[in-house]
């Protein structure tokens, strides 16, 4: 009965072969396809049975059995007359079969190190083939059908390579101090859990950016290598290029992430108070460093390893991985350098344009090709356009000066505050006078120019006039809030205070090398002029009484003397009592203003009561006010700012 059973097995088996089989090929090929299903059904049963069914038939001659409806299988005259079977065919239908077991495994061929060779080994036959069947142009056929082969065996050898590349064992860069949370230094990270509700930890700043990240351990380098070469030998390295770059920027859009970064637009930065945007800059600069310094450069180095010998894939990918982090980085500083160039932004705009300067010599050798000299030069044009903004600024601090009214007059003549902002805010500016004189030259910083050298004494350098130029804004204002004062002399001692404190300023930073002794001269005349206008001012009056000529008091009465002396003493208090509110804020140039007028009045004041006493007209019971001691106390009290 068993053996009924499987010669029934066999003739069905052969019936369908035969009605499916168009030719003695196909009904071969079909044959096959059984014998591997059951051992029951091997091409030497099928063939043994197909004979003895034949009855009379040669030894090639295979038949259904003779109570089988359907005609018997090819004789030996039709197998003679279909065309015979090539070495090509065979080749195709083998590989078919040994790539089609690899091609549907539900697992990572990679997972086993022999199946993976044994798949690599049976694409470099499948292409060999393809380029042998093209070269002979005379089956299209078959070529078409190892083609359709090859791209099933690409598209699986694309998910194997991103599946290496996205899950190494070791996915996560480490480098001193980057990419760790915040928020707990025992806590790792954990990379499975995706973006999900879970903020993504922001790393700790780094400073050694002397650091290569591995980010494939060196045996998925090798797998991810031999794969990439099979995909550009068979034609397909676009696409290669397309799934690698797809692979890493997950990783890059990852690590940015982690350094706190987040995307704005251009609008966004422009209408975002200055206190948030200071706040994103802050951190801007250190992740464009990160990123410039180590995550592009550590990419370029996997890329060249991967694509090693498959030029220009490999440059092709890594641009098309890393573009999208960098130009959001680059433009963020484009926006930033186009915003407000109010003065207070300066500062946070030097140290982004000294960040992306200093970085450009690095990145030649990691932009050297072709594909992302565009890059580079993106680069270098955000460069260009911070220090265009810090030219822009450096003209708004000169129209803010300008703009600044004089409405209210400082009381007792001090220090304005537009001074105290504009000198503390030079002398700052100072503290990067370097990049100032390399912007200020020209954009050498932004072409990878090597900066240049500052000459200590040429104050006739670009910045040294814009700086000048600055002062003489100021100067100008300065003397415009002078005439709101009503008193003249109080106008001179406000000239006076601020000239000074600018003078301070100028010699306690490298304001003074930058202006030069020549403009210092200038300034400390036009402090002694308005000191001078002070004293014939504030003082004339009790000058006019003191002074009485070339012959001085002998040639007056003792009535005109005594005159004299009630005069003196009304314009004395006068003056004591007015300008003991004043103030003179240096404490030298008070003393000094302070001598100048005692020098200048003393001595005749004791001229002056010298002859009166002496007089042999002056009243028995004469009262002198002042001694001149009270009058040195009286001077020694003005400027100090309290009313008396």
């Amino acid at each position: 009965m068993a053996e009924d059973g499987e010669e029934k097995l066999l003739a069905t088996v052969q019936h369908i072969a035969k009605t499916l089989g168009r030719t003695g090929t196909m009904t071969e090929d079909i044959l096959k396809v059984f014998s591997n299903y059951d051992g029951r059904l091997s091409l030497e049963k099928l063939y043994a049975a197909a004979a003895a069914a034949g009855g009379g038939g040669g030894a090639g001659e295979h038949s259904m059995p003779a109570s089988s409806p359907p005609p018997s299988l090819p004789s030996a005259a039709a197998a003679a007359m279909a065309p015979p079977v090539t070495s090509l065919e065979r080749t195709v239908r083998t590989l078919d079969r040994q790539i089609s077991q690899f091609v549907t495994m539900d697992r990572l061929v990679w997972a086993d190190s022999a199946d993976a060779d044994a798949f690599l080994e049976a694409v470099d036959d499948l292409i060999s083939t393809v380029q042998e069947l093209d070269a002979a142009g005379t089956n299209r056929g078959l070529l078409d059908r190892a083609d359709e082969l090859l791209s099933r065996c690409m598209a699986r050898l694309e998910d194997e390579f991103r599946a290496l590349i996205e899950r190494p064992d070791d996915v996560a860069p480490a480098p001193p101090g980057g990419f760790d949370s915040e928020q707990s230094e025992d806590e790792d990270y954990d990379a499975d859990d995706g973006y999900g509700d879970e903020p993504i930890p922001i790393a700790k700043p780094v400073s050694d950016f002397d650091v290569i990240i591995d980010a494939l351990p060196p045996g998925s380098v090798s797998d991810v290598h031999q794969i990439a070469r099979r995909m550009v030998d068979a034609g397909f390295g676009r696409e290669c290029g397309e799934a690698y770059a797809a692979a890493r920027r997950g990783f890059i859009d990852e690590s940015v992430a982690r350094l706190g970064i987040r995307p704005r637009t251009s609008e966004e930065v422009h209408s975002l108070p200055w206190e948030e945007l200071e706040f994103d800059i802050a951190r801007w600069i250190p992740a464009f460093k990160m990123v410039f310094r180590i995550l592009i450069p550590s990419e370029r180095r996997l890329s060249d390893r991967v694509f090693e010998g498959l030029a220009p894939y490999g440059d092709l990918a890594f641009i098309a991985a890393v573009r999208t982090q960098a130009l959001q980085l680059i433009s963020f500083g484009d926006a930033v350098a186009a915003a407000s160039r109010a003065p207070e932004r300066l500062f946070r705009v030097i140290d982004m344009y000294e960040a992306v300067r200093d970085l450009l010599p690095d990145l030649d050798p990691v932009f050297a090709d072709p594909y992302s000299a565009a890059l580079r030069a993106e680069v270098s044009a955000v460069c260009n356009t911070l220090g265009s903004s810090i030219k822009g600024i450096f003209m708004e601090l000169e129209n803010l000066i300008r703009r600044d009214p004089a409405r209210v007059a400082i009381p007792g003549g001090g220090i304005h505050p537009i001074t105290r902002y504009v000198m503390n805010y030079l002398r700052a500016a100072c503290g990067s006078r370097q990049t100032l004189e390399e912007v200020m030259e020209g954009d050498l910083g932004a072409l990878g120019v090597t900066a240049i050298a500052v000459d200590p004494d040429r104050p006739t350098s670009s910045l040294a006039v814009h700086i000048a130029w600055i002062m003489d804004v100021l100067h100008k204002n300065l003397e415009t809030k002078s005439k709101i004062y009503r008193d003249p002399p109080l106008a001179s001692i406000f000239l006076m205070n601020n000239g000074k404190y600018i003078i301070q300023k100028v010699n306690d930073s490298e304001l003074g090398v930058l202006l030069g002794d020549e403009w210092m001269k200038q300034m400390l005349s036009r402090v002694r002029r308005w000191s001078m206008e002070y004293q014939r001012g504030a003082w004339a009056k009790v000058m006019s009484v003191l002074h009485t000529g070339g012959s001085g008091f002998s040639s007056l009465p003792a009535k005109a003397m005594l005159q004299k002396l009630q005069m003196f003493n009304g314009y004395l208090d006068e003056i004591c009592s007015a300008q003991s509110e004043w103030v003179i804020t240096d404490e030298q140039l008070r003393a000094d203003v302070r001598a100048a007028i005692t020098d200048s009045v003393v001595p005749a004041y004791k001229g002056l009561i010298g002859k009166l006493k002496s007089s042999p007209e002056a009243p028995q019971d004469l009262f002198i006010k002042h001694t001149p001691e009270d009058i040195e106390a009286c001077i020694q009290h003005l400027f100090e700012g309290v009313a008396k």
